[in-house]
């Protein structure tokens, strides 16, 4: 299977079947040669960053979002050989997507608040000073950003008006 082809099959399909697929690539192309921990905790990277709705309303347009992960910063030529890999991938997608949306205070989450995360033996991010949630195979977990679901309010917001 083509990067392209499985991308541009995800544009077809309705956004409940494109966010598996997409969670899928994602975990495969980042994290395939780690441990089944490692990729739940990309996969909730990538679900965590969509429910704040900053990189995009749903997982496809997330990781799809520019420079962020890698169906961006590979070519989109770039084939999926490993089946096991990939079958390992889908199944580490719907099972993140099943623990995700349990209710909040029921999730067991595997890097709690990590925004980010990058593999430090071949990329240093300017953000790689901000706190470290975990350290998991060959993948350090960062919380840069403080991810707040869009159903849940901030801390901070002001009413209309301006008013706290």
């Amino acid at each position: 299977m083509e990067l392209s082809f499985l991308m541009w099959l995800a544009t077809l399909l309705p956004p409940a079947q494109a966010e598996p697929l997409c969670l899928a690539t994602t975990v495969y192309l980042e994290a395939r040669d780690q441990s089944e921990l490692g990729q739940r905790a990309v996969a909730e990277v990538a679900l965590r960053r969509r429910d704040s709705g900053m990189w995009g309303d749903d997982v496809c347009a997330v990781v799809k979002a520019p420079k962020q992960f890698a169906p961006t910063l590979v070519p989109p030529s770039t084939r999926l050989r490993n089946l096991e890999a990939w079958e390992e991938a889908v199944a580490v997608a719907f099972a993140a997507q099943k623990e995700w949306n349990r209710p909040r205070a029921e999730r067991r989450e595997v890097v709690p608040g990590a925004s980010h995360f990058a593999a430090m033996r071949i990329a240093n991010p300017s953000w790689a000073s901000y706190p470290q949630v975990a350290v998991i195979d060959d993948h350090t977990f960062f919380h840069v950003n403080r991810l707040k679901p869009r159903d849940e309010p901030a801390a901070d917001a002001t009413t209309v008006g301006g008013s706290r």
